[in-house]
């Protein structure tokens, strides 16, 4: 089967190695979003997936848009009999996703049709889902409406991460792509639509979400913490109005009468702070112009005092 693999981030890398490693398909081509300048220096890097793709001899474009008429005449002469797409970054035309044989597939990380859009990971545990999981759909010309072929679940503790659920999700999506692509080549592809009703979108994240908003309850800013680490990173204002970034929170049964992002208290390993329901246990921080460190080196260095008041603007 001839393949064409469209795929950017680290979470699509799983994929295209996992198609790799199989050796029983042929990689024509591999499509991903042009090298962008990143950092301070403003360094040119490659997309992860360019990265792999070249480490393993395969040929790589780069457009910045595939819908042109140009890009679309090249993939016609690839003559892929499968495209699989994995957070690529760009809608494609109707003339592309009718043109292979066997259509287009996409990895998507959720379990739709919740979550459809750009951030999935992100927001099922900003939103304190319980589980995700990986869907494998028949590409349509909407944004992650096309008809599901094969799901897998993935459980979601109450301290996990964003990184721990995506690197999770990654290596299932990729075990998952095998197994359909088999069912696909067999004929034993059963696709499903999706319910409309139960649809819900994981929309670009922004600045202000970053933002840590004390007076929500302990539950809902433990799962932004969580939610945005390891990026973009949840923040809030400290006395001084410096900001510090929280890399780690614990759910506790602490209550508090105190303001909303009032430290109540500081032991030798974490501190405390007063939420709009509940109190939630700070336990790695990052304050402005340093790296991350436990809260107890903070605390000892008298970053934070108990009766301090976070998040004032």
């Amino acid at each position: 089967m001839r393949i064409v693999f469209m795929g950017t981030p680290d979470f699509a890398v799983g994929s295209l190695q996992a198609l790799a490693e199989a050796g029983k398909y042929e990689i024509v081509s591999v499509i991903t979003q042009p090298d962008r300048p990143k950092g301070r220096g403003r360094q040119m890097l490659m997309t992860p997936v360019k990265e792999y793709a070249l480490s393993q001899g395969y040929e790589v474009h780069q457009p910045q848009r595939v819908k042109t008429p140009e890009f679309v005449a090249q993939l016609r002469e690839m003559n892929p009999d499968l495209i699989v797409v994995a957070a690529f970054g760009q809608l494609l035309s109707q003339e592309i996703l009718s043109m292979p044989k066997y259509g287009c597939i996409n990895v998507h990380a959720s379990l739709l049709p919740k979550y459809r859009g750009a951030a999935p990971i992100h927001y099922a545990i900003m939103q304190g889902e319980k589980e995700s999981g990986v869907t494998i759909m028949q590409m349509d010309i909407g944004m992650d409406t096309g008809d599901m072929i094969k799901k897998v679940v993935v459980p979601i503790g109450e301290n996990m991460t964003m990184g721990e659920l995506h690197d999770e999700l990654k290596v299932k999506g990729a075990e998952l792509l095998l197994e359909v692509i088999e069912d696909i080549d067999a004929g034993k592809a059963m696709p499903e639509k999706q319910n409309e009703a139960e649809a819900t979108y994981a929309s670009l994240l922004k600045r202000d979400m970053e933002r840590i908003d004390w007076s929500k309850a302990a539950a809902d800013i433990h799962n932004l913490i969580r939610g945005f680490n390891p990026a973009p990173g949840a923040f809030t204002k400290l006395p001084d109005d410096k900001n510090l970034k929280i890399w780690g929170s614990r759910l506790t049964d602490k209550t508090a009468i105190a303001e909303p992002g009032t430290v109540v208290e500081a032991t030798k390993h974490s501190f405390f702070v007063a939420c709009g329901d509940g109190v939630l246990e700070i336990i790695e921080v990052q304050p402005e112009s340093k790296k991350r460190m436990a809260a107890q080196v903070f605390i000892n260095g008298r970053g934070v005092q108990v009766g301090d008041v976070l998040g004032k603007e």
